[in-house]
């Protein structure tokens, strides 16, 4: 039997230990975290941080830090003060997720309409500075969504491309850019004259439905008259006379809208306000909301980088060869939401035919699970590839990617153990395509946790 040695430790490298704990010997002394960083990944992509931004860059593009000497960083300013003014109805479940997600997600204009399985913007922010991503080079997010990825390279001075088969996804991504230098003097008019701006838009599109009577709608499309859009994704619509000056321009209009099917949203699923009550609510808080980035960025406008928002097919990218510096996307979680059904309500407001979408989709075409699989499995191969071809040598290509071995082993009929995760099936796939994994780091998946238990970002290098 061994016999270990213990010996008493000195009373002053006990104190020196616990004085300055785990960030005192991680991080320089005048390196300040932000408030809330209590993930371990997060810890790791703030100490990657310190390791390839020079002080300048935290100040500029940081995410993890608050404050550099004496100096408070660009994201601290983004995020402090209230988070979002939500309306006095408000549930305090949903209160407390902004408060306590103040540094993660309820900053600039991310947190404008609700997006189910989106991105926390500043995971993002820090990931673009892990991969080595700086201002004036160009990023990729192939399967958009709602856009987090060009909102925030934008804010960082970075170019970007996003691309999404869904032209609703696509309509509100340009609108949420458009809020960080929007005018906001036809935005502060709309709220004066709230009622006619609400009425305009009941006369474009009707008065949505209450709960009760949407749930004995035949189609989505009946929840709202139809509008046809034109070959770009772009609504045609008509009668904007009657707005308040400056409300025409095509930015202002699409930012009145999205507040308008935000409101819409909320009055199918809620009954607690009526449905003009709920448009104004809400148009003040996206008004709150554009005033409070612009603030902060004014000043530096000509810093913020483009962005670029696509309705297309990240099968078949509308990108050169080696054209872009950095790829970050998160492929549809298709076994946990359909995101079709989510967005069915204004899909169908803009004449949108979802059974054609679904067949355009990856991951929700098959009419089996089993099959759905199949297809995701081939659908994502053709992802990479274009990913691998768009994609300069040396960079890096970030997968963030849930999975639920449970379920994959249901749909095989095999054990949960013997299952391959999607994300290990992803790395798999990318190696024939000359990307190879070179950092994988896993976190919790907080409010799908019935779904999606975990999470990985995987981070791929083209060779």
């Amino acid at each position: 039997m061994t016999t270990i040695k213990r010996t008493r430790l000195d009373a002053g490298r006990i104190s020196e230990a616990l004085s300055r704990g785990m960030c005192g010997r991680l991080f320089p002394a005048h390196l300040e975290l932000v408030p809330q960083l209590n993930e371990v990944y997060e810890l790791e992509l703030a100490f990657l941080e310190s390791q390839l931004l020079e002080d300048d860059e935290i100040v500029q593009n940081g995410a993890y830090f608050g404050r550099v000497g004496d100096v408070l960083t660009r994201h601290f300013l983004m995020c402090s003060g209230e988070p979002v003014r939500l309306p006095a109805h408000s549930s305090s479940r949903l209160r407390s997720f902004f408060t306590t997600n103040q540094f993660k997600t309820g900053y600039a204009t991310h947190g404008l309409f609700p997006y189910r399985g989106k991105f926390h913007p500043q995971m993002i922010k820090g990931l673009l500075n892990a991969m080595g991503l700086k201002p004036g080079e160009t990023v990729l997010d192939p399967m958009m969504g709602s856009g987090t990825l060009l909102i925030e390279a934008r804010l960082m001075g970075i170019n970007s491309y996003g691309v999404d088969a869904s032209p609703f996804c696509r309509f509100m991504t340009q609108a949420k850019l458009d809020g960080l230098d929007i005018a906001l003097g036809p935005v502060r008019a709309a709220l004066e004259h709230c009622e006619s701006v609400f009425e305009h838009f009941h006369n474009v599109a009707g008065h949505p439905l209450g709960h009760r009577e949407a749930r004995g709608c035949a189609a989505p499309g009946a929840l709202f008259s139809t509008i046809d859009p034109d070959a770009k994704g772009n609504i045609r619509l008509t009668d904007k006379e009657a707005l308040p000056d400056g409300c025409q321009a095509d930015d202002v209009y699409g930012f009145l809208l999205l507040a308008y099917l935000d409101s819409a949203g909320y009055a199918q699923r809620s009954q607690r306000k009526p449905p003009y009550e709920q448009f104004r609510a809400i148009l003040e808080r996206y008004l709150f909301v554009a005033e409070k980035i612009q603030h902060v960025l004014a000043g530096a406008e000509d810093e913020l980088g483009s962005a670029t928002a696509l309705e297309g097919d990240a099968r078949q990218l509308p990108l050169e060869s080696n054209s872009v510096d950095g790829i970050l996307f998160s492929p549809p979680y298709s076994f946990a939401i359909d995101y079709l059904m989510n967005d069915a309500f204004h899909l169908g407001f803009m004449g949108v035919d979802t059974e054609e979408l679904r067949q355009r989709m990856v991951g929700l075409r098959g009419s089996t699970a089993r099959r759905k699989l199949e297809s995701y499995k081939t659908d994502m191969d053709k992802v990479l590839a274009e990913c691998s071809r768009v994609l300069r040598p040396g960079r890096i290509c970030t997968i963030i990617v849930g999975t639920n071995n449970n379920q994959l082993g249901k749909i095989l009929g095999i054990s949960s153990d013997s299952v391959q995760g999607i994300d290990e099936m992803l790395v798999e796939l990318a190696s024939s395509h000359d990307l190879r994994l070179v950092r994988k780091i896993s976190r919790q998946i907080t409010g799908m946790a019935n779904t999606m238990r975990s999470e990985f970002i995987v981070m791929l290098q083209r060779a």
